[in-house]
């Protein structure tokens, strides 16, 4: 008895390559409205606690952190007035904070207890990416810089950690002028992918997307 063996005619190929180019191109492309997602997420970090510092300066004529009025709030740690952030912004933040702890942990408690960021104590926030958001007097005045000297930050800056190079690009961009070593936006980036620890002593002269490099991103109030 003779049986015929039938395959898949071209059409049939040709309907199959369609269905799986539109799948592929539909899942690429809510990749990248995740990404986008998370870049204004990132944006809109940098504007919230910008946005913070300034209503906090207003109504209180000083700096959250550096405030030497903050027993204000019963149980509120005071700074020393001197208008500078002493302690880096990833620096690790006990919990609760005691009369030692960094102003740079202070200045999330004051910013807390005055109601213009949500939560309580000093430890810093997280972003979308799991790294952290700080901030710190520029370059580092009070121990190991986070970002090189060269960078000419002598105000106090807001850093943001972990981020994927893809991000960093897209926030540098959107921000500020592109470029990782000058603006009001700079980087430094991360060594072997550590978050908030292990941070590269020389910025990138460019931003190299790779897919696997992060970058800790700075801005300068």
């Amino acid at each position: 008895m003779k049986h015929t063996q039938k395959g898949f005619t071209l059409v049939e190929i040709a309907i199959v390559l369609v269905i799986i180019g539109l799948l592929l191109g539909g899942i690429l492309k809510g990749q990248e409205m995740i990404v986008q997602a998370k870049v204004k997420n990132s944006i809109a970090d940098f504007s919230g606690v910008s946005a913070a510092y300034f209503g906090y300066q207003d109504r209180y004529r000083a700096t959250p952190g550096d405030d030497g009025g903050a027993a204000r709030w019963a149980g509120g740690l005071i700074g020393d007035n001197d208008r500078v952030l002493e302690g880096l912004y990833n620096v690790v933040c006990p919990t609760p904070l005691v009369a030692g702890s960094a102003e740079t942990c202070k200045w999330w408690d004051h910013l807390r207890r005055s109601g213009f960021v949500a939560g309580s104590g000093g430890v810093q926030p997280t972003n979308a990416f799991n790294g952290i958001l700080g901030v710190q007097t520029g370059d580092g005045l009070t121990g190991a810089a986070v970002l090189p000297a060269a960078t000419g930050f002598t105000n106090i800056i807001m850093c943001s950690s972990n981020l994927p190079d893809k991000v960093a690009i897209a926030l540098d961009v959107q921000m500020d002028d592109g470029v990782p070593g000058t603006g009001a936006v700079r980087s430094s980036a991360m060594v072997g992918g550590t978050p908030d620890i292990t941070i590269a002593t020389v910025s990138p002269p460019t931003y190299l997307e790779t897919g696997t490099n992060t970058y800790t991103l700075c801005r300068q109030f």
